[in-house]
């Protein structure tokens, strides 16, 4: 049986963009939950396509993992439809 990625997630807390979009120039790298470009991630996010962030403090932007998981269960059905 194949695992999904949203079996890697904990069950609650926060992700931050890169571990949501992915970041390639990391060491080692981090693979996308959601293979978008950080410009469509945040126009998703304006339009309501995505989950909206959470302020942990004036420089942190994060998102419930409660919520991405819910994204990647609401992208996969669809891409199955």
């Amino acid at each position: 049986m194949a695992t999904s990625s949203t079996d890697q997630l904990p069950p609650t807390g926060y992700l931050r963009l890169p571990q949501i979009i992915g970041n390639a120039k990391a060491e080692p790298p981090t693979p996308a939950l959601i293979p978008v470009s950080k410009s469509t991630w945040w126009q998703g996010v304006k339009d309501g396509r995505f989950p909206k962030s959470v302020k942990l403090s004036a420089r942190t932007t994060a998102w419930k993992v409660e919520d991405i998981r819910a994204l990647i269960d609401q992208l996969a059905t669809e891409s199955a439809a």
